[in-house]
């Protein structure tokens, strides 16, 4: 057994270091390869050159859209996602030459309520110590800028939706690092305080918490600027002409007459990881956005179920809300995600073999990045060749805004899909009613789309 040998024996030796020196022999090509990489990047002396033959951007289904928006320097992928499948919805139903949903109206509720959710967290565990891993979790991650569907169908039910004219970005909203980290210390130092006094009754706590949270309040409307209440709105025309009387909204009227969907009931969320047991249904502790929200919650499934909800929703016209590990083996400057993209074994002379679940589990993987689903091309057989997602990354990145997937490359790093339940079979939907098992907040799921 490992414990019964000598610290030597477990130890690098000088014996060990001089046989890694033998063995280590560098061939002509490796050498050229070590002298690329010490100039370059891993990545573009990994690129595969073969690959780079003109790609086929035809696609047989694909759900109409105009205009692609920017994140800029934010984790707020999640909310661009979800608001650009409902863009997308309120386009085609009204007509529309153009639409964009205000992301800093919602995102400033998303503060301000993450803050509050941090806070109460804190209130829930202040008997246990600091030491304690929830606390210690908590206290890390006091609030972010990342997120998931659940959080998008929360806040909107709660808040509703504006148009971008009626609160646009701001500095601050788009270059998130430049406010959070005073955002994250301030909670911090909220948090120390409400666990300081152990004989503070509960009222006391919310009255402290209401404090602690006004001056939450403040520092976002600083930042971001103060949420609008009541606007004056009408659709306009290429031309910028009004084609209806202009009608005053509330944030919740304006949802109610344009798009009216029930978000917290009409849809399922899905997910692809191979690390669990299919058809069942897992919910993950803390993963909300706000505390009298719900936690993320989804069916896990095999891939060809998820991709058939996937497929009928596209048929239909209807984008998806998705999500991915982005990072991996794209060509972000064509827009393309492939397997085939680059060959990191043979630039190292490794095998990486570890598979889907494997990733999962050893956190290798992971969704990242959320985006819009809104198109697949089938072959004769109807089996799926490639997909395309509409990216918030600007007009300028990738395929004019999008990321073309190959089918190969969907299986490997796809794993969160939102379909209207209309789109699923009874299989699916009564396995969606299970319930859920729940799994910790340090599960390699929780991590929130950026």
């Amino acid at each position: 057994m490992a414990a019964s040998l000598s610290v030597s024996a477990q130890s690098i030796t000088p014996e060990m270091l001089a046989t890694f020196q033998k063995d280590c022999k560098v061939t002509g090509a490796q050498r050229a390869i070590k002298n690329a990489l010490a100039a370059n990047s891993v990545a573009s002396i990994a690129l595969n050159q073969d690959n780079q033959v003109e790609q086929d951007t035809y696609f047989s289904n694909s759900v109409p859209s105009k205009g692609i928006t920017d994140q800029q320097s934010s984790g707020r992928c999640w909310l661009f996602t979800g608001l650009n499948v409902l863009r997308s919805k309120m386009i085609n139903e009204q007509k529309l030459e153009k639409m964009e949903f205000s992301q800093n109206y919602l995102f400033f509720y998303d503060q301000l309520e993450k803050s509050n959710l941090f806070l109460q967290a804190v209130i829930d565990t202040r008997k246990k110590p600091m030491d304690d891993r929830l606390v210690m979790w908590l206290f890390k991650n006091p609030l972010s800028d990342g997120g998931t569907f659940t959080g998008v169908a929360d806040l909107i039910t709660k808040y509703g939706v504006v148009p971008k004219g009626v609160m646009p970005e701001t500095y601050g909203s788009t270059h998130t690092s430049t406010y959070t980290p005073y955002l994250k210390r301030k909670l911090r130092e909220a948090g120390l305080a409400l666990r300081a006094d152990s004989k503070a009754t509960p009222a006391k706590l919310q009255q402290m918490k209401q404090e602690f949270l006004a001056e939450i309040y403040r520092m976002l409307v600083i930042t971001l600027g103060e949420p609008v209440k009541e606007f004056t709105w009408a659709p306009k025309d290429r031309d910028g002409k009004y084609v209806s009387e202009p009608k005053v909204y509330t944030p919740q009227s304006f949802y109610k007459e344009f798009l009216n969907v029930d978000l917290q009931n009409d849809f399922v969320m899905l997910m692809n990881d191979p690390s669990r047991e299919y058809w069942k249904t897992y919910e993950i502790e803390y993963d909300r956005h706000t505390y009298d929200g719900h936690n993320w919650r989804y069916l896990n499934l095999p891939m060809d179920a998820l991709k058939e909800g996937a497929i009928a929703s596209i048929k239909d016209s209807t984008m998806m809300y998705f999500s991915c590990d982005v990072s991996k083996f794209l060509d972000r400057k064509k827009g393309i995600a492939d397997l085939k993209n680059y060959s990191y074994d043979e630039i190292f002379g490794v095998n990486f073999g570890m598979d889907k679940a494997q990733r999962v589990m050893t956190f290798d993987s992971g969704s990242s990045h959320a985006m819009t689903l809104k198109a697949v091309d089938l072959d004769a057989n109807g089996k799926p060749v490639k997909w395309m997602v509409e990216n918030s990354w600007g007009e300028t990145s990738g395929h004019k805004g999008h990321i073309i997937m190959t089918d190969e490359w969907f299986d490997n790093y796809m794993f969160r899909l939102v379909v209207n339940k209309k789109y699923l079979n009874d299989k699916i939907l009564q396995a969606a009613q299970q319930k859920p098992i729940l799994l910790p907040f340090w599960d390699p799921m929780f991590a929130s789309e950026e």
